[in-house]
């Protein structure tokens, strides 16, 4: 076999390509969780969930979650911060399809107030 070693001249570089991306993975899947908040809105301010997908947003809940939890196995079943990334996503599509069958399926008149 020719295996070649990884130099100190090798390694630098491609130790700041994987800080890179890391940084870029964190930035843009924070700025994601952040970008779930209009739809949150939306959905609460309007009163009406039928312009969105239930079904869509419990398949990105999955997705998210699975990969969370994937990635939290790969990792020798530690916490990175990749892991806490794709939960805070499925915890956010999670909310949104919440949103969405509350406004589906219970009662206008129904409050909180109502209950207690």
């Amino acid at each position: 076999m020719n295996a070649v070693m990884p130099t100190a001249a090798t390694a630098a570089p491609r130790a700041r390509s994987v800080s890179l991306l890391s940084g870029a993975f964190a930035l843009f899947n924070s700025l994601r969780i952040v970008a779930y908040l209009p739809t949150l809105l939306a959905i609460q301010a309007s009163g009406h969930a039928d312009q969105h997908s239930l079904f869509t947003w419990l398949i990105f809940a999955g997705a998210n979650s699975t990969m969370a939890l994937w990635l939290h196995e790969q990792n020798g079943r530690r916490t990175n911060r990749a892991v806490v990334v794709n939960a805070f996503n499925a915890l956010m599509c999670g909310a949104i399809a919440a949103s969405i069958a509350w406004w589906r399926w219970v009662p206008p008149a129904f409050s909180f107030a109502s209950i207690l």
